[in-house]
């Protein structure tokens, strides 16, 4: 499912997302239920996100998390279209700003370490990566970490024309990455197989129905008969959690595609001296 941001009415979500305007006043009332706010309803909007996915969020839904009804909300956020911006924008505000690495001029490092983080906070925050970037939230956290990044990057020298596209390059890249580490976590539970069932039944009627693959396909067989993969880092580490196989792949192949994409911006560097 994709959501597109950006939904609402445009003043409203902006002034939402940059708390533009004064909050209406807080309505006190009888009984003890806490009085509510825009980031009370965003945080709970989150946390449902976070726990159920994108298809549970609803503002009756965050209502109910906040003991309240759906009208209630509606006087601090007019919809879920505003709701969904806020959410995504806020969460944003979780990627660090700044980068020791940057800082000793290791621009290799710095966006090494920025890469890491945004993938573990897609990780984190799956439902993020349903939300469209084509259009953007226009949030300040939003900008605040595309300025991040941007900072970083010019670190190599390069001139803007390339950077603007290494940004339009690095964000999808981490973005597909981290949606194969958060479908290798729900397929067991959506499907009801693990991996291991999956895998097991479906290569055993493979190699039944399909006795000549290899020599139908001989790039890939030959790819698989070249030699083991090389061990994903801190695998069999004592006291180290086993991490699935599906997902020990992704994130091996986020880190050896990011590595070839640093050696691209070496390589482009290099080409200008």
């Amino acid at each position: 499912m994709v959501v597109f941001a950006g939904q609402g009415d445009p003043r409203r979500s902006l002034s939402l997302l940059w708390r533009a305007d004064a909050p209406p006043p807080a309505r006190g009332g009888p009984g003890p239920k806490p009085r509510l706010s825009v980031d009370a309803i965003v945080a709970a909007a989150v946390a449902l996100a976070d726990e159920e996915g994108m298809a549970a969020l609803s503002m009756r839904a965050v209502g109910e998390r906040l003991g309240r009804t759906a009208m209630a909300l509606y006087t601090y956020v007019p919809g879920k279209s505003e709701l969904l911006d806020l959410m995504y924008d806020a969460v944003h505000a979780e990627l660090p700003t700044a980068y020791p690495e940057s800082e000793s001029g290791d621009w290799r490092e710095a966006l090494t370490a920025w890469a890491g983080e945004v993938l573990e906070f897609y990780v984190r925050h799956p439902w993020v990566l349903q939300v469209s970037q084509a259009r953007p939230v226009l949030g300040p956290h939003e900008y605040a970490g595309l300025d991040t990044l941007v900072t970083l990057l010019r670190a190599t020298g390069l001139d803007a024309g390339v950077l603007r596209r290494l940004v339009g390059t690095l964000f999808p890249f981490i973005r597909g990455s981290a949606q194969a580490v958060a479908d290798a976590r729900l397929a067991a539970a959506a499907t009801g197989s693990s991996d291991e069932e999956w895998w097991a039944a479906r290569s055993a009627a493979l190699l039944e129905l399909v006795p000549d693959f290899a020599e139908r396909f001989p790039a890939v067989s030959g790819l698989e008969a070249e030699g083991p993969v090389e061990p994903y880092p801190g695998e069999g580490a004592e006291g180290a959690e086993p991490v699935p196989y599906p997902e020990r792949e992704a994130r091996e192949t986020f880190r050896v595609g990011l590595g070839v994409l640093l050696d691209g911006i070496e390589a482009a560097r290099a080409g200008r001296t």
